[in-house]
């Protein structure tokens, strides 16, 4: 099967879905990674704080693909943040991944109390996407105001913007503001797969009539329903599995397409009610990890 590529604002391309691990324990990742690379994912993404970055690059070259076949993405944690201590993020994470060039390197948060960490980090991204060591760079769980205030502070616009989106909580207004400023919407939990408290009773996406009815009207699950409406409205999508099965069925959603109506219909599922934590309440006191050297 081929997978669409969206175009990042500095022309490298990116599978339009990829394969994330976050909570994969380590010892889940190795066989998690082999399956969706078998599968036929091509981009992997992880990060510093889920410990598993080793175990990504192990899966990568047992599973004989060419290293420029896979599209690796990792974060920088809060507690590399700064210049200096970002620049040895990399090469902790391109360690443990085995690798001499990450793809997309972005910031793990905004960290609002602590903005100027927050840009002397990104400033730090900008010195290896010029030194060739990454291939883009961007952020994850920005809110509008802190993309403005990256923006008016250093020099290169994100290529992503990678935040919680789900048919649930579809944050509109910073959908828009990425958009606006030819950042890649990136969805991270884009099945809803946090639960959900909606109207005062315990429910899932997956369980949702609507979701369900627009499944059964395409011969697809609810979870291949929502990844294809992220598609069709642009975003790229980064499912989660370790389960083979699951995997595959994620992957599955390049036959189908939404009508109009559907898509609206969707849309019209959000709650507002975010799954995640909120992100002005991130500091390093209460969300600090020491990342471990390669």
């Amino acid at each position: 099967m081929t997978v669409p590529n969206i175009a990042l604002n500095n022309q490298v391309s990116i599978p339009a879905i990829g394969f994330g691990v976050y909570q994969s324990a380590p010892e889940d990742t190795v066989d998690a990674v082999g399956a969706a690379l078998e599968t036929g994912y091509r981009h992997i993404d992880t990060a510093a704080a889920y410990l598993n970055e080793r175990e990504v690059g192990k899966a990568i070259r047992r599973s004989g693909i060419d290293r420029s076949e896979v599209f690796i993405e990792t974060k920088v944690w809060i507690t590399d943040y700064g210049y200096d201590a970002t620049l040895h993020a990399f090469d902790k994470g391109a360690g443990k991944l085995g690798v001499e060039q990450i793809d997309l390197l972005i910031l793990h948060q905004a960290l609002p109390g602590e903005f100027d960490l927050t840009i002397g980090a990104y400033k730090a991204l900008e010195t290896l996407l010029a030194d060739g060591k990454v291939r883009a760079i961007g952020v994850s769980n920005f809110m509008p105001s802190h993309v403005e205030n990256l923006l008016a502070a250093t020099s290169i616009v994100p290529a992503i913007n990678q935040i919680e989106v789900h048919p649930y909580f579809r944050q509109s207004e910073l959908l828009t503001v990425n958009s606006d400023h030819g950042i890649v919407s990136q969805a991270w939990s884009p099945i809803g797969g946090i639960t959900f408290y909606r109207d005062g009773s315990h429910g899932s996406t997956l369980d949702d009539p609507v979701l369900g009815k627009i499944g059964v009207d395409h011969g697809k699950t609810p979870a291949q329903v929502m990844l294809r409406w992220h598609i069709q409205q642009g975003r790229q999508v980064i499912p989660k599995s370790v389960t083979p099965e699951r995997i595959a069925e994620n992957f599955d959603v390049f036959d189908f397409e939404l009508a109009p109506e559907e898509l609206s219909a969707i849309d019209a599922l959000d709650t507002g009610v975010r799954g995640g934590p909120e992100p002005e309440v991130i500091t390093r006191e209460t969300f600090g990890l020491d990342i471990p050297e390669a």
